[in-house]
């Protein structure tokens, strides 16, 4: 370790906050080049390629001397959002929201894992004397980190680099499994829909309903994950432990009074209502409050094909609509099963059902890969940042 040394992050590279073009001038927005906000994280894991505003020419003009090259640190520096990292493969302007790192000559990919190791760091610094945390480019420029020499990050980069490239590939296996899934009920029970087809009530086709009663379950520092509404999201098929809560095994005993199975639907009632994951094999959670677990009647339903029904425009749509409440949206249990749900014959469920069956065994192998990677490179991190664990070179 002697060979580590102490830096600040201003003595390591050029930091730029970024900023937001007037409202009073929409032509600065247009076509030309990502403009990244803290919003735009949820569609990153590590890489940024695009986002969901860009900026005219006018606006790039206008933000020259904000533009990021190919390769920054961006770490979102205000709010809930604080402490967030990616890095740029492709020229980008963000608002005032992100500090940006241009580093001049170490890794990248290593001081990426190492702000990602900086998490509690960063956020400490933003807690001190404000309402809204945020770090300020100041602050954000004299934090300070370690770093080995340059081989050295190289080598830590590559080892995570490679962990985290396999779970991104498993991660992308997904998403096509899922569109092919959701081209063919797309062909099938949308484009080919028959018309003898009946819509019958949810709460017809279902056999059971997983209800904790909105009740919060008493956690602790380990045992069961308890998987909240943070977890469910539908970019994905099954849930993510992302800032997992535990409960023991004797609150899972007792408190609970019913525990979703492997093919259970997933639903988020309250906050974000209307987000649906599966419930993957084997199950190793409980769920907690502000969501619950359908499970269908086999003889008259799918599961699959109810799971991509909920998420398609026009479900989500008449989700959106039946929700109340404007500050916490929530979507009542007594007026989800009455859904009416269009109800193709057992035959043709049947054969779906073998069709695409594989799909999702396939994804709940690679998704039960993506989480033992994930624990691995979590795990490996800490010990590799602080030199607890040595790379060769």
């Amino acid at each position: 370790m002697i060979d580590w040394k102490e830096y600040k992050i201003c003595e390591i590279g050029k930091v730029i906050t970024g900023n937001t073009p007037s409202s009073k001038f929409p032509d600065e927005f247009g076509d030309d080049m990502p403009f990244i906000t803290p919003t735009d994280y949820k569609n990153y894991n590590k890489w940024i390629e695009k986002a969901d505003r860009y900026l005219s020419k006018k606006g790039i003009e206008k933000l020259n001397q904000k533009i990021l090259p190919a390769k920054s640190l961006l770490v979102t520096c205000i709010g809930s959002d604080m402490g967030k990292v990616a890095i740029n493969l492709i020229p980008v302007i963000t608002n005032q929201q992100i500090n940006a790192l241009i580093p001049s000559i170490d890794d990248p990919e290593f001081l990426y894992y190492k702000f990602i190791d900086s998490y509690d760091t960063l956020r400490s610094y933003g807690q001190a004397g404000t309402a809204v945390p945020i770090v300020n480019k100041s602050d954000f420029e004299n934090i300070k980190i370690l770093l080995p020499p340059l081989p050295e990050q190289n080598a830590i980069a590559e080892v995570l680099s490679s962990l985290d490239d396999k779970i991104d590939l498993l991660h992308r296996q997904n998403k096509t499994l899922e569109a092919l899934a959701e081209t063919l009920f797309r062909q099938w029970f949308i484009e080919e829909a028959d018309e003898s087809w009946e819509e019958k009530p949810l709460q017809e086709l279902l056999e059971f309903i997983v209800d904790n009663r909105g009740m919060t379950a008493p956690t602790a520092d380990s045992g069961i994950p308890l998987i909240a509404t943070n977890c469910i999201k539908n970019k994905n098929i099954f849930p993510v432990y992302e800032k997992v809560r535990y409960v023991s095994k004797d609150t899972y005993d007792s408190w609970f009074r019913s525990q979703p199975e492997a093919g259970d639907i997933i639903f988020v009632n309250k906050g974000t209502p209307g987000c649906v994951n599966l419930v993957p094999d084997p199950v190793d959670f409980c769920i907690a409050q502000d969501m619950i677990a359908l499970r269908v009647n086999e003889q008259l339903m799918s599961n699959y094909y109810l799971f991509i029904l909920l998420r398609t425009d026009k479900f989500q749509s008449i989700i959106q609509n039946s929700s109340v409440g404007t500050t916490i949206p929530h979507l009542k249990k007594t007026d989800l099963i009455k859904f009416p749900i269009l109800s193709p014959d057992k035959e043709y469920l049947h054969k779906f059902d073998n069709i695409v069956k594989p799909i999702f065994k396939k994804s709940n192998i690679n998704n039960n890969q993506i989480r033992t990677l994930t624990q691995l490179r979590d795990t490996l991190l800490p010990k590799l940042m602080s030199g607890e664990i040595r790379v060769e070179v």
